[in-house]
């Protein structure tokens, strides 16, 4: 009997439900041979450098600290701005606070410290790959991008996969789906990551649908295609499987860290910030006293945070119509120190780095030119109908969850148990018997690990409601026992 491994399968962005028969029939035939999580979900915000980081810890962002993917960091002198797809900047990040980059143990260092291997091979961006296995280099583990040589470690391995599979591949313009740089990493992991180096856990990462998403819109020709192109090099990994792979005790998770969904109207926070008064930037200066974070998650960082700037600025927000959700420091066990927020404690999002201020877009349930629906506001420079996350609506939420091996023995079956990003490392650490840190948030997935006890769980939904004027907002949670996952928000004037 093999002791278990795991390969962890991510496709960047991908909605549940564009998992179908025609687009993606790999995905639908690893359904078929496991458990598809029908419920799962990703943190909040929804965005992919707080989502990994969260696969990786077991760990909410209130945990880890990755509040976005990008960030102000005030707990140095003097502050600065972070944007975490820089892969050089994390790892002197990582140096710099003494291997606290990130405030709990990754799944790579606890896997190290039990003698264990986590591999990586990824088509992310830089920092999305770094952030994978951050201290890959300290462990002598490989973690290979399929484009950016500043995140490949060791060295041998990467000369290794480029003498077998051919040189890294450059990343391509974002306006054309990447298709060079999946057939790259699954070749690397075909040829050269499995065969040569057996790793206990490997996470194999398509960065796509998610810039296509981003560039040509949910749904779009280009995107539908991209989407098509993943699933077949997937398919290349799930032939292997059947063929050698589930014999040697290999068991697969299918993952996504988040959904997309359609920009309806473009807005400027900064300039309604501006209109009300304020003196917004996208960066710190002695003129700014606010810092607008760019993204589609609202992250607003006062130079002076009193609690009344803060009420004020929930206030000129909340009167806005592009203003969803709103969260602040928390005031009780419900509410933000702003009348009209909800404390940030409540979305799992209360860390040190946090905004003083953040905020979703609003977003309906409208259909959009695709036939998909979620539609929202957004604030960047790309014309409208194109796919954003980032924020509260279910279908942001909503991410890929497909697990199946020996370890999960009811093949073809469906979960309806809430599950999220959180849980899959404290269920692959108790696969393999390694203890799990009490800094994971997430659970061990009994129910799909011992089918007999999903009948056992505990299972119940609350709501949150906070109002200021005409505005409005509510929360909806759901909890598995003692695990908290974020169902969404909504907020309506």
């Amino acid at each position: 009997m093999h002791s278990p491994r795991f390969l962890i399968i991510s496709f960047d962005g991908l909605r549940p439900d564009l998992v179908s028969s025609e687009l993606t029939p790999n995905l639908c035939r690893l359904q078929s041979l496991g458990v598809t999580l029908s419920n799962h979900r990703t943190v909040y915000p929804s965005e992919t450098r707080s989502a990994f980081p969260s696969l990786v810890t077991g760990a909410t962002t209130g945990r880890h600290g990755m509040v976005g993917n990008k960030y102000f960091d005030r707990s140095i002198s003097p502050p600065r701005y972070i944007d975490t797809s820089d892969a050089v900047l994390l790892r002197k990040l990582d140096l710099e606070s003494g291997g606290k980059l990130m405030c709990v143990p990754t799944m790579g260092e606890i896997l190290a410290s039990a003698g264990r291997s986590l591999a990586v091979l990824a088509t992310n961006t830089p920092g999305t790959t770094r952030f994978f296995h951050h201290k890959a280099e300290d462990f002598g583990h490989v973690r290979l991008s399929g484009h950016f040589l500043e995140a490949c470690t060791p060295d041998d391995v990467l000369a290794e996969a480029e003498a077998l599979v051919g040189p890294l591949t450059p990343g391509p313009p974002k306006i054309e789906p990447d298709k060079a740089g999946q057939d790259w990493i699954t070749s690397a992991f075909l040829e050269v990551v499995w065969p040569k180096h057996r790793p206990d856990v490997t996470i194999l990462s398509y960065g796509e649908p998610d810039v296509t998403s981003h560039f040509h819109g949910t749904g779009a020709e280009a995107t539908r295609g991209i989407i098509a192109h993943c699933d077949r090099q997937f398919g290349r990994v799930l032939d292997w499987w059947e063929a050698e792979g589930r014999a040697e005790g290999v068991q697969i998770i299918a993952v996504s860290d988040h959904g997309h969904i359609t920009g309806h109207t473009r807005v400027s926070v900064i300039e309604s910030l501006r209109d009300a008064g304020f003196r917004p930037g996208v960066a710190p200066a002695p003129e700014i006293d606010v810092v607008v974070v760019p993204g589609q998650v609202g992250a607003l960082y006062l130079a002076e945070p009193t609690d009344e700037q803060i009420v004020r600025l929930v206030a000129t927000i909340t009167s806005q119509p592009w203003c969803g959700p709103v969260f602040t420091r928390e005031r009780n066990e419900i509410d933000g120190i702003a009348p009209g927020s909800l404390g940030n404690h409540l979305v799992l999002a209360d860390h040190p780095h946090a905004p003083d201020v953040s905020f979703s877009f609003r977003a309906d349930n409208g259909v959009d030119l695709f036939g998909l629906d979620g539609r929202t506001f957004y604030d960047n420079d790309r014309r409208t109908g194109l796919g954003v996350h980032g924020g509260l609506h279910p279908k942001e939420l909503a991410a890929v969850g497909i697990v199946a091996g020996s370890a999960f023995p009811a093949p073809g079956s469906v979960s309806m148990v809430p599950s999220g990003i959180c849980d899959f490392a404290p269920t692959i650490l108790h696969l393999l018997g390694i203890a799990q840190p009490g800094t994971m948030s997430g659970r061990v997935m009994r129910e799909v690990i011992e089918p007999a006890s999903r009948s056992g769980q505990n299972i119940r939904g609350e709501a949150f409601e906070a109002t200021l004027g005409g505005f409005r907002q509510v929360l909806r949670r759901v909890h598995v026992g003692s695990t908290t996952y974020i169902e969404g928000g909504t907020a309506e004037a």
